[in-house]
């Protein structure tokens, strides 16, 4: 029985670092690599302080990782099957959230679950 509950509490503090929508778009946009805090700021229109925030948080939880080229700071998923478990999620979206359409789905769904790019060669 402890074990589950260790478990059990570890799930709860990954779900609590989620509870953000802007951390989920986070996750989402880091899904087919790295980019640094002035990309995800004007890809999800949010201001780079507020990128720099969740991605502090981020990075003190293990998910997200920090290299840094020169002054540059760039940020990647530990685990990008982290990316494929949110979309995973939204199935259970359609029947719980009346605000929600299929096609606000749908959409979701097309948008981060496109298909990472070739690795160089």
């Amino acid at each position: 029985m402890p074990s589950r509950n260790i478990v059990a509490r570890e799930l709860a503090e990954l779900f609590k670092v989620l509870g953000h929508p802007d951390r989920v778009r986070l996750i989402e946009e880091l899904r087919d690599g790295h980019s640094d805090v002035n990309s995800l700021a004007d890809a999800l229109g949010l201001s780079a302080s507020r990128i720099s925030q969740h991605l502090a948080l981020l990075r003190a939880h293990r998910f997200v990782r920090e290299e840094r080229n020169g002054r540059q700071h760039v940020y990647s998923l530990t685990q990008p099957e982290m990316a494929g478990w949110i979309i995973d999620g939204l199935d259970f979206l359609g029947g719980r959230m009346n605000a929600l359409s299929p096609s606000d789905l749908d959409e979701a769904r097309n948008l981060w679950s496109h298909a990472p790019p070739d690795p160089p060669h």
